[in-house]
């Protein structure tokens, strides 16, 4: 597959005025950015990725001021968690503007909105002045990308442009969390944790989904998924199976060798960082099975174990 062509931050906002979809890094993953205001370049970015209709876009934003042009009835809760923690990997979802398209919040009446950090990310946004829906730039339910090359391996030259940022510093998805309720919640964890939005709410923070809560991006059973099907161990059945043929292992505790699989950090901030590029790399193996080290059970963790446990359930299924 032809790879995509690398641009400057001029090129972008010119393809992004032109309609098109570009590769775009943020500390968390890359995106595949349009604008959000364009339904056509909405429409790109569903086709691209393959993915449902009803499923939001998270729209990305370049000043905090914004939240208002997007948002309606904005709570002081949002305000709050915007100043402690924008520009970064949160997301907030709030009742949406009138002008918010329906392609972006699957019909719903909320949206979802970041302030990324990266400053291309941060230079692209602000040169072009409006929001960008980004979803991950990668087919629907595939790994993650978290490095250019990575955009190029999902789209080749079907995607205009992707701006070089390097490998992206978080490497896990934003935490989303749902303001239109009655109380704050967490529909997706992240690097952000429940501990740190309580910290700056000074109140608790529900999570999980609850009946009546938004759809929002990533949170379906199957999600961030290798080729080839993924297996969660603890460490003494991980060991039993260390030659195992056709195996490879993902580790954070248990030393192996390069011909056996990868180890990853053992700190949950490092592990996130290099999570979904060691998945893209061992699938590309040509195993029969992938056996992953199940991480601690302990709220650090609490993103990485959601990304696992989503990508066991997917793994096998995406083509």
């Amino acid at each position: 597959m032809a790879a995509a062509a690398p641009c400057t931050v001029e090129d972008a906002v010119a393809a992004l005025r032109r309609g098109e979809v570009i590769g775009l890094p943020t500390e968390t993953v890359y995106g595949l950015a349009a604008d959000a205001s364009d339904p056509a370049a909405v429409a790109r970015v569903f086709a691209l990725k393959g993915r449902p209709a009803d499923h939001p876009l998270i729209v990305h934003l370049g000043d905090v001021a914004l939240l208002d042009v997007w948002a309606r009835d904005v709570p002081a809760v949002a305000r709050t968690l915007a100043a402690r923690f924008w520009p970064g990997p949160l997301t907030l979802v709030l009742p949406r503007a009138a002008r918010v398209l329906d392609a972006v919040t699957g019909g719903q009446d909320t949206v979802a909105l970041r302030m990324p950090a990266h400053p291309l990310a941060q230079a692209v946004l602000q040169a072009f002045g409006g929001g960008l829906a980004a979803p991950s730039a990668n087919r629907f339910g595939h790994i993650s990308p978290t490095r250019p090359e990575h955009v190029s391996a999902e789209f080749g030259a079907a995607v205009t442009c992707v701006l070089d940022g390097g490998p992206c510093a978080v490497g896990i998805e934003s935490v989303i969390v749902d303001l239109s309720g009655a109380v704050p919640r967490i529909l997706r964890p992240g690097a952000i944790t429940r501990a740190m939005l309580e910290a700056a709410l000074g109140a608790s923070v529900a999570e999980g989904a609850a009946d009546g809560s938004p759809r929002v991006s990533g949170a379906l059973p199957a999600h961030y998924a290798p080729r080839t099907p993924l297996e969660l161990l603890d460490g003494a059945a991980l060991r039993a199976r260390l030659h195992d043929p056709g195996v490879l292992l993902l580790t954070h505790g248990i030393e192996i060798s390069a011909a056996f699989g990868l180890r990853l950090p053992a700190d949950a901030a490092g592990y996130a960082q290099g999570l979904y590029a060691a998945l893209r790399e061992l699938d590309t193996r040509g195993a029969r099975r992938l056996l992953v080290e199940r991480v601690p059970d302990d709220p650090a963790w609490a993103g990485v174990r959601d990304r696992l446990q989503r990508a066991a359930a997917g793994s096998g299924q995406v083509r």
